[in-house]
């Protein structure tokens, strides 16, 4: 039986004993993945997974109470876990207060989104990556397979998720603590990109041979190719875009929203669920609408606003997610072309990726964070060498105000690594940025 089928078969279940102003809530996280690890270009560890579990909340009136559980696959079994969960859910629901923000969705809206993409088989992607990392210490991780998302209720509603996705996540070590970080994936696996890919990773990978440059801490021209944008995206998502964090006073762009501070006016984000590989039904149920705009023209143009948080503050919501962080961002690519990168920099940092990125002044937009991997000085739009790791300090006003220069017009969509429990469905989509400086403070 199929994950679909199960999780159905378990919600009608469900559904025929509800008493007197009852209700449940059913999510399904589930996944069919092969994973291969990779050491010195080898094969070292590959296996299969496949693992599902449910996330149930039982509702009495203005009363909820929840308990995630582990699938087995067994019809039977899982009917019977299931069973007992809402059997300790009732007793426990009963002596629970009323939640004053909880808000359900009365509307039911079924969807059925099935797309097993067409992606070659773990086996093949294994070989041309052996094939491709012959004589090279290449490291990296590949996780490819389908994952499955679902949605019930006691109103009928059933929402259905299905999706094959791939991501190789690889770094071509050059000895000691240099090497280069590379990824590629998605819903779709092209041997021409990945041998692309790795071929500029090889480029990199030489100059990384080369004796080391070192520069005094100052300003300096800088590139940040889309994966270091990726990683200063992602610091924000945590709660700078959270209706929740913004009303609270804490998120990190407090001033873009009060109209304080604005953003150079190339500058677009937005929420694009239609643009993702993650389903269109968050937790509660909710549809998720194809955009929600979340920096337009460089100013605040929304947030994202949960069910709970719309029932707090008296608010429409937009279908986020309970902790209201991206789980599709795109920024809006502009006219610079990624191959002339270099060249437009001149005379600057080249980085690939960024560490350990923070806070360090949250209410005025300041951040930090460390170069790491294969970042270079470079000269006359020429790499020279690499450069030691480096720590930078700056606000994101200026990097993506008047420090900005200029926008690439292609964009990297960036699926997210995370196997935490699970293979995530998040992803970005974000193109490279030309800065006219960003400060190193060491």
């Amino acid at each position: 039986m199929s994950w679909q089928d199960l999780f159905s078969h378990l919600a009608d279940d469900l559904g025929d004993d509800l008493g007197s102003d009852e209700g449940f809530t059913l999510v399904l996280d589930a996944e069919n993945s092969s994973f291969v690890r990779f050491n010195h270009g080898k094969i070292r560890q590959p296996g299969d997974v496949r693992q599902g579990a449910v996330t149930l909340r039982w509702i009495l009136g203005r009363r909820h109470a929840s308990a995630r559980l582990s699938l087995s696959g067994l019809a039977e079994s899982d009917r019977a876990t299931l069973r007992a969960a809402r059997d300790r859910l009732r007793g426990i629901v009963q002596e629970l207060p009323e939640d004053p923000h909880l808000l359900l969705n009365t509307h039911p809206r079924s969807t059925r989104s099935i797309d097993e993409a067409d992606l070659p088989p773990p086996e093949r992607i294994t070989a041309q990556i052996c094939q491709a990392a012959e004589g090279l210490d290449l490291v990296g991780i590949l996780a490819t397979g389908t994952l499955h998302r679902a949605f019930a209720n006691h109103l009928g509603q059933r929402n259905a998720f299905s999706s094959a996705a791939a991501l190789f996540d690889w770094s071509l070590v050059a000895g000691g603590d240099k090497a280069v970080k590379l990824s590629y994936g998605g819903t779709h696996f092209s041997f021409d990109e990945l041998r692309g890919r790795m071929a500029k990773g090889l480029e990199q990978l030489a100059a990384l041979q080369r004796e080391p440059h070192t520069i005094p801490p100052g300003r300096y021209r800088a590139y940040l190719a889309p994966a270091a944008v990726e990683e200063l995206l992602g610091l924000l998502s945590w709660d700078a875009f959270s209706c929740r964090a913004q009303r609270a006073g804490s998120s990190p762009l407090g001033r873009l929203v009060a109209g304080k501070e604005h953003l150079d006016p190339r500058v677009h984000l937005l929420e694009d669920t239609a643009g993702g590989i993650g389903p269109d039904v968050q937790g509660d149920g909710f549809l998720k609408p194809d955009a929600v705009p979340l920096i337009t023209n460089g100013r605040h143009a929304g947030c994202l606003i949960s069910p709970r948080s719309a029932a707090e503050y008296g608010l429409e919501h937009n279908g986020a997610d309970a902790r209201e962080s991206p789980a599709s961002l795109s920024m809006a690519g502009g006219e610079l072309d990624a191959e002339q990168a270099l060249q437009a920099l001149g005379t600057g940092v080249w980085i690939s990726n960024l560490w350990y990125l923070n806070h360090s002044d949250r209410n005025a937009g300041r951040i930090t964070g460390m170069t790491r991997f294969a970042t270079f000085w470079v000269q006359e739009g020429q790499i020279v060498a690499p450069l030691s790791v480096m720590r930078f300090e700056d606000r994101i006003y200026d990097l993506l105000g008047e420090a900005l220069e200029g926008i690439t017009r292609q964009r990297d969509l960036i699926p997210s690594a995370s196997t935490y429990e699970a293979r995530s469905t998040d992803s970005v989509r974000v193109p490279g940025l030309l800065l006219r400086g960003l400060t190193f403070t060491l």
